[in-house]
C-alpha cells in the first residue's frame, strides 16, 4: 500500500485530506508543520508528499528547497488557496509534481496521486533498470516490503561489507541473479566488473577455458566480482580447479609460463540445496565449504506474498510504457487472484503473466480473465487473504518515458539456450518452445508482428501459443 505524508497547519483540513487519501485506498500519515514534514520524510520512505504552502515555520517553499539539499526524492504535491497561483508556480518550478487549490475535490485529489505514485514508480523501475547496466544495483532497488525478504537483505547487506564467498539458494526465478548484483553493486567493487556465467549451459569440454582460460571469467572479472549461476552443474574435475583457484588465488590459463593472480569476488548460485548434492556425492564438501562462507536462501514468492502489489506496481508502469499502453490499474479482483497463485516460476512467471496481460487487453484495468496463471505447485498451495487493492497506474504514458525506456530499458544478453536439465536431461519440447517464444517477445520489445515473423509462424498462431505461457 503507497504511504502518503499530508503536511497542513489547519486540523480540521488535515482530517479531510487524510480521510479522502484512504478512500483511494494509501496509507497516510500527518504532520502540523514544514520541519515536521522534513523530519518525517528523513525517518522514512514515503511515495508521495501532500505539502500546504502556508506552515509555521518552516513553509512549503522552505520544505522543498530542504528536500533538495537533504538529497530526500520524493514527488511533492504542493496546496494552495485560490488566487495564490504565482506562488503555486514558484512551487512547480522548484520541483513540485503538482499541485491542488483548496478546497480540494476528492476526484482531484485522486487523480494527482495516481500520476504522481504512476511517475514515482516507473522512475524507480528506469533508476533499477539503469543501476543494473552500470553494476551500480543496490538494495535499494529490491523490493522487500515482506519480513522474508527484509530478512534476507540484512543478510545480504552483512555480505556485502565482505568479500568472503556468497552461496544464494532459491528456486528459479527467485532473483538470485539480482541479489548478487545488489551485493555486488552496495560493495567496495560496486562500479567495477559483474561477471556471469551460468554453469549448465555450457559444455563440460568448454567450462574450463570458459572459466580459467587467458580470456575467460576469471580474467573478465579481475578486481570486480564473478558470479556462478547453476553452480552445481560443475563437472567433478572443474570443481577441482575451482577450489585450488580459491586457495591460491590464481588461475593457471592453458600455454601460460606461469600461474595469473586473480583478485575477484565470487558469488555462486543453486536452485536446490548444495549440501544435498554433497551427502549425494555429487559435490565436492570441500568446495561447498568454500563457497558458502556467507550463505543466502531466497524466499519463494509464496513466502512473500506481500511483495507481490509491490511488485505488480513496478513491472506494469514499465510494461505499459514498453507497449505504450494506457493501463489505469490492477482490480482488486485480479489483484486477489495474483497474491493467492502459487508462482512455481516466482517472480519470472508474475512479470511473464503481467507481460501478456498487457499485451493482450485493449487498455483501461486489468481485471482476473486478462490473466493466464502458470500451473500450481500443489504441495505449496493454501489459502491466502488477500487484501482487496486497487493499483494506480497511468491512464497514459508520461511523455519522457519512450525516450528514457528506449535508453534504459534492458537488452537481451546473447545466450545459449539451455537444452538440458538440471539432472542432465533433455527438456521437454514444449518447454523449449516456451522459452523461445519469451526469449524473442523480450528482444522484439512485444512488437508482435516482427515476433511473428521471426519465428515463420502467424500472428494467430503465436498468441494461441501466448495462451499456456
Amino acid at each position: 500500500m503507497a504511504r502518503v505524508l499530508i503536511a497542513d497547519n489547519d486540523l480540521a483540513r488535515r482530517e479531510t485530506i487524510e480521510a479522502m487519501v484512504r478512500q483511494c485506498s494509501y496509507d497516510a500519515v500527518t504532520v502540523g508543520s514544514g520541519d515536521a514534514a522534513v523530519a518525517a520524510l528523513a525517518e522514512r520512505p514515503f511515495d508521495v508528499a501532500l505539502v500546504n504552502l502556508v506552515l509555521p515555520g518552516l513553509d512549503g517553499m522552505g520544505v522543498l528547497r530542504r528536500l533538495v539539499e537533504t538529497g530526500i526524492h520524493v514527488p511533492v504535491i504542493v496546496q494552495a488557496a485560490p488566487g495564490r497561483l504565482d506562488t503555486v508556480a514558484a512551487a512547480l518550478a522548484a520541483g513540485a509534481r503538482d499541485f491542488l487549490i483548496a478546497p480540494v475535490p476528492f476526484e482531484r485529489l485522486a487523480v494527482a496521486l495516481r500520476n504522481a505514485l504512476d511517475a514515482a514508480t516507473l522512475v524507480q523501475e528506469l533508476r533499477c533498470i539503469r543501476h543494473r547496466r552500470e553494476g551500480r544495483l543496490t538494495f535499494a532497488d529490491i523490493v522487500a516490503e515482506s519480513e522474508a525478504m527484509a530478512g534476507v537483505l540484512r543478510g545480504a547487506r552483512k555480505a556485502a561489507a565482505s568479500d568472503a564467498p556468497v552461496l544464494i539458494e532459491g528456486e528459479r526465478g527467485t532473483g538470485k541473479d539480482l541479489l548478487a548484483r545488489a551485493i555486488h553493486g552496495a560493495g567496495e567493487r560496486g562500479g567495477r566488473p559483474f561477471v556471469t556465467l551460468d554453469c549448465a549451459a555450457v559444455p563440460a569440454h568448454r567450462i574450463d577455458a570458459k572459466l580459467f582460460g587467458a580470456a575467460g571469467r576469471f580474467a573478465e572479472a579481475s578486481t570486480g566480482t564473478l558470479f556462478l549461476a547453476n553452480v552445481a552443474a560443475l563437472p567433478e574435475a572443474t570443481q577441482a580447479k575451482l577450489l585450488t583457484v580459491l586457495q591460491r588465488g590464481e588461475i593457471e590459463p592453458p600455454q601460460a609460463r606461469r600461474p595469473v593472480r586473480v583478485d575477484v569476488r565470487l558469488i555462486s548460485a543453486t536452485t536446490g540445496s548444495l549440501l544435498e548434492r554433497v551427502k549425494a556425492g555429487a559435490f565436492r564438501e570441500d568446495l561447498f565449504y568454500r563457497l558458502q562462507v556467507l550463505p543466502l536462501a531466497l524466499p519463494p514468492l509464496r513466502a512473500r506474498r506481500d511483495d507481490i502489489p509491490h511488485l505488480v506496481r513496478r513491472m506494469l508502469a514499465r510494461l505499459a510504457a514498453e507497449q505504450g499502453r494506457a493501463i489505469s490499474g490492477v482490480s482488486a479482483g485480479a489483484m486477489a487472484m495474483l497474491m493467492q497463485a502459487e508462482w512455481p516460476g516466482n517472480v519470472r512467471d508474475l512479470e511473464a503473466a503481467l507481460h501478456r496481460a498487457v499485451i493482450v487487453t485493449a487498455g483501461g484495468e486489468l481485471d482476473r480473465a486478462d490473466f493466464v496463471l502458470p500451473e500450481a505447485v500443489p504441495e505449496h498451495a493454501g489459502a491466502v487473504e488477500a487484501e482487496a487493492l486497487t493499483l494506480a497506474l497511468p491512464v497514459a504514458a508520461p511523455d519522457l518515458v519512450p525516450e528514457a525506456a528506449a535508453a534504459a530499458l534492458p537488452q537481451p544478453a546473447p545466450s545459449m539456450l539451455a537444452l538440458l536439465s538440471e539432472d542432465g536431461e533433455m527438456r521437454p519440447l514444449n518447454e523449449l518452445e516456451d522459452a523461445i517464444i519469451r526469449f524473442a517477445i523480450a528482444h522484439y520489445r512485444g512488437q508482435m508482428s516482427e515476433v511473428a515473423r521471426r519465428l515463420k509462424i502467424g500472428r494467430s498462431t503465436l498468441y494461441r501459443k501466448l495462451d499456456p505461457l
